[in-house]
């Protein structure tokens, strides 16, 4: 088993003197990376000298200025991690990883099939220098299969995996405003390690974890699966309405937006008085009666919405206990009370940016303190406290 490391990296957090060497780029390795580090972990990123993880060329925007910007879609993935550069194809950057894996209690790897394999760091290489690590391994598409080899962005496995298909408006395929195939991946490939290293307790040995863009997405179709899978239908987008549920979406008041979702046929008792439809309507009696009338539903909620505002039903709402909400934009949610209040934004210090704000974990453990955050790294920012600590075996 690899020894934990208790006098290096964060000093709370469940997963405190756990290494992690991560090696990923983009965003779905370094979204699982960054969430062992959220829990404590050491992570040591990787990078390639010169240029490093890709995304420190996705913009704009850009922070800072000169030749001292640092691309914000970086930021977003890599807090709490240390960077060292190491060239793998060299004797000298294999000789890192390798001092690395034998201090490392998970690696965190996204290179497309068979890439750490020629790089001579194979699955039995690893294990053979540590056989207590936890290898984590995404890919696009598998890594194996018909189509295992093929690269993966999330975009593409978006489409590939249906996801496009059922968002946005019927017959436009439409992607979610976030990697959202990247960041459940790397959700995913998270929460199979921390199963690795509680079976590690038991066996002494590391396993491998694999999962996938694709994978990330076909284990979140819920039921839109199972309504092809059981029912035999095909599942189509249905704008900003639930396909399953009614009334459950987005309906315009007087002055704007605000959302409504009626989950029982309780709420829909309390709802329909609000608009002034009789609840037991043969139309709309049951769910799905109102599920096969959602246009004409629709109509008659926003003919009762526009003779108020926005605020003004969303405060009958509330008082009927039926849930509902504003759309914010993203501005609006950080300055919103609520999000401060949960953790959600958090203060670190950039050795060149200064002191900032990035959003924060989505964790919270009772009875624990808040922890201090650390900025992503610069380039190479760790090379020779990191080597300096390889070195002290």
């Amino acid at each position: 088993m690899s020894g934990i490391d208790e006098t290096s990296g964060s000093s709370d957090g469940p997963l405190a003197g756990y290494v992690v060497v991560d090696l990923s780029r983009a965003l779905a390795g370094p979204h699982a990376g960054m969430m062992l580090g959220d829990l404590g972990a050491r992570v040591i990123k990787v990078e390639a000298p010169g240029h490093g993880d890709d995304s420190r060329g996705w913009g704009p925007p850009f922070a800072g200025t000169g030749d001292q910007t640092v691309s914000t879609y970086y930021l977003s993935c890599n807090r709490n991690k240390e960077s060292v550069t190491a060239d793998l194809k060299t004797p000298e950057g294999r000789d890192v990883l390798t001092k690395l894996v034998r201090r490392a209690d998970v690696l965190v790897e996204n290179f497309r099939t068979g890439v750490l394999e020629r790089l001579g760091f194979g699955v039995d290489e690893l294990h053979e220098i540590n056989p207590g690590l936890v290898v984590l391994s995404i890919t696009g598409f598998g890594h194996d299969g018909p189509e295992g080899g093929r690269a993966g962005y999330d975009q593409i496995a978006q489409g590939e995996a249906g996801l496009m298909s059922i968002t946005g408006e019927p017959g436009e395929p439409t992607k979610v405003g976030v990697p959202i195939a990247d960041l459940l991946a790397g959700m995913y490939g998270a929460s199979g390690v921390l199963a690795a290293l509680l079976e590690r307790e038991r066996t002494g040995r590391g396993r491998v974890v694999r999962t996938s863009l694709l994978a990330s997405v076909v284990g979140v179709h819920a039921f839109q699966g199972t309504k092809w899978t059981v029912a035999g239908e095909v599942p189509e987008a249905t704008g900003n309405h639930h396909a399953s549920i009614a009334p459950y979406g987005l309906f315009r008041a007087a002055d704007g937006a605000l959302q409504v979702a009626v989950g029982s046929e309780t709420q829909w008792a309390a709802f329909a008085r609000i608009i002034g439809v009789a609840a037991d309507d043969p139309r709309f009696a049951t769910n799905a009666d109102r599920v096969s009338r959602r246009e004409e539903l629709i109509e008659e909620i926003e003919r009762a919405f526009a003779a108020g505002t926005r605020d003004h039903w969303l405060e009958m709402l509330e008082r009927a206990g039926i849930a509902s909400g504003k759309v914010r934009s993203i501005d609006e949610v950080y300055e919103w009370e609520q999000t401060r209040s949960q953790g959600l934004l958090v203060d670190v210090e950039h050795p060149v940016l200064g002191r900032m704000q990035l959003p924060g974990p989505p964790l919270r453990f009772d009875d624990a303190q808040p922890r201090a955050h650390v900025a992503p790294p610069l380039l190479g920012e760790h090379n020779e406290s990191v080597r300096a600590w390889l070195d002290d075996e």
